[in-house]
């Protein structure tokens, strides 16, 4: 998906959304109206890899080549590119591109999360927040990549309407899942930050990276507040909306259900409705750090926890 522009001209920016946001699409939906809006163009990469996953592994060689190949393609952009992913964004920018420069002698380009190129441009942004939305919100935080979450929060204050309590809560990494190496730790902060919600009365939970959203959303099903993105009430306050099926979808929690309502969609594509279930079941499902009512534990470890009503 590319913003509209004259045949040949380079785009303002590539939009590159990582990999994984795609599970979530609403989120990426949403940020593309919002450069609409302002008048960006862009071509939108969402699927070269930043080697990260090889990195991790240790494979280094594979990595190299991997970020390389992608950093290639998305060196089109006239004022640099835009990332999402905050885990892709320290790929490049820590690793990646200053290989590249040592080799080339050269930067192949600036990357910019999305909140920080959404800050540089809050002047143009803020007359467009015109509709009301009238929450008491909390923000789920990592301070991983600098300035990220003092944009996101400006960016709440913003909109009209909206009242951010701080729940006090540990800001720790990147994104959820940079904490998968201690499920413990996780499912901790995860449960006391559930709690210090219930107990601030929030309207809505409300996080910036997809990763988050998908390990948290399906709470919104036993507690008394919303799970939702930072751009939701972007949107909301702009006319721009996107529904939330991955929410929608994994609030179910019945494998056999979700890929009966996406039967339409798994016949178009000509997906196997086994294989679908499998994907459902180990993509959306399992990726449940902290479990939900029935089956949670709590950070003690005790089982079936139950949040108060």
């Amino acid at each position: 998906m590319d913003q509209p522009r004259k045949p040949g001209e380079r785009p303002d920016f590539v939009f590159y959304t990582g990999c994984n946001v795609l599970k979530t699409p609403h989120m990426a939906l949403i940020a593309l109206d919002i450069m609409d809006v302002l008048g960006v163009t862009y071509r939108v990469r969402p699927t070269h890899c930043c080697g990260v996953i090889q990195l991790r592994t240790g494979d280094t060689e594979v990595s190299g080549r991997v970020a390389t190949s992608s950093l290639d393609k998305l060196a089109e952009g006239k004022a640099g590119v835009i990332s999402w992913c905050a885990s892709c964004h320290v790929q490049f920018t820590e690793t990646t591109i200053p290989t590249i420069e040592k080799e080339r002698g050269a930067r192949p380009f600036e990357m910019t999360p999305f909140m920080l190129f959404l800050k540089t441009r809050f002047e143009d942004l803020r007359p467009m927040l015109k509709k009301r939305v009238a929450m008491r919100v909390a923000l789920h935080k990592h301070p991983g990549v600098k300035g990220v979450v003092e944009a996101g929060t400006e960016l709440l204050r913003m909109v009209p309407g909206i009242e951010i309590v701080d729940l006090h809560q540990p800001a720790v990494g990147l994104m959820s899942n940079s904490l998968s190496a201690l499920p413990e730790y996780k499912r901790g902060l995860q449960l006391s930050e559930l709690l210090a919600a219930e107990a601030a009365g929030i309207d809505a939970l409300v996080a910036i990276y997809h990763v988050d959203h998908r390990e948290l959303c399906a709470h919104e099903r036993d507690w008394p507040f919303r799970i939702i993105n930072i751009l939701d009430i972007v949107g909301a306050s702009m006319g721009l909306h996107h529904d939330d099926h991955f929410k929608r979808l994994k609030i179910m929690q019945d494998a056999d259900a979700i890929v009966a309502d996406c039967k339409d969609m798994i016949a178009a594509y000509r997906i196997d409705p086994g294989l679908a279930r499998e994907v459902v079941v180990k993509a959306m499902l399992n990726e449940q750090p902290l479990p939900l009512v029935g089956t949670r534990v709590d950070a003690a470890g005790r089982a079936d926890y139950m949040p108060s009503q």
